[in-house]
């Protein structure tokens, strides 16, 4: 007689192999396990987009200075060679790049360290939401409740709207701005 046969249930009713159960149980054991690693991929994917986005939108400048702060324009051009100077004082005199990473992701090798996480200058929906005065003002004055202290003292009006020259071509190189 045939073993895979004797093993089969012979047509009794009711009666169900337990081979078959036991696959059947299984199958089903990690069918479910899987859709909960799938859950919990997709509940961690959309935690860190919550919380960026919330980063994003929190004010960088105190409410009683927000309104001076918003009036402030840059007085250069939007040039090749501002952007040059930007990159030089973002490399050198500044050192952004520690906490903003060389590509202004905000992965910069001090960045882990930092609670809030760094900004990320390639990011569209920052800059959206934010000035170039702002950004001037956070830059010479600080952040409040980040790790970013002011760098009024260490560089120039100048300096600082070059630096946001350069800064904002991060964004222009990853997408529309």
């Amino acid at each position: 007689m045939n073993p895979k046969a004797e093993s089969k249930n012979q047509g009794a009713p009711g009666v169900l192999d337990v081979s078959e159960n036991t696959s059947y149980a299984v199958s089903r054991t990690v069918m479910e396990l899987n859709m909960f690693l799938l859950l919990v991929v997709v509940v961690s994917l959309t935690i860190p987009s919550w919380a960026a986005e919330r980063h994003r939108l929190q004010l960088l400048v105190p409410e009683d200075k927000l309104a001076e702060a918003r009036a402030i324009t840059s007085p250069l051009p939007n040039s090749p060679e501002t952007v040059a100077q930007g990159k030089a004082i973002y490399d050198g005199k500044g050192a952004c790049f520690r906490c903003h990473g060389k590509d202004g992701d905000g992965n910069g090798p001090l960045a882990a360290r930092l609670n809030p996480s760094p900004r990320n200058f390639q990011d569209h929906g920052f800059w959206s939401q934010r000035t170039e005065g702002e950004i001037f003002w956070v830059i010479k004055n600080g952040s409040p409740g980040t790790g970013l202290v002011g760098y009024g003292d260490q560089l120039t009006d100048g300096e600082i709207w070059t630096l946001i020259q350069y800064i904002r071509s991060f964004a222009r190189e990853h997408g529309p701005a």
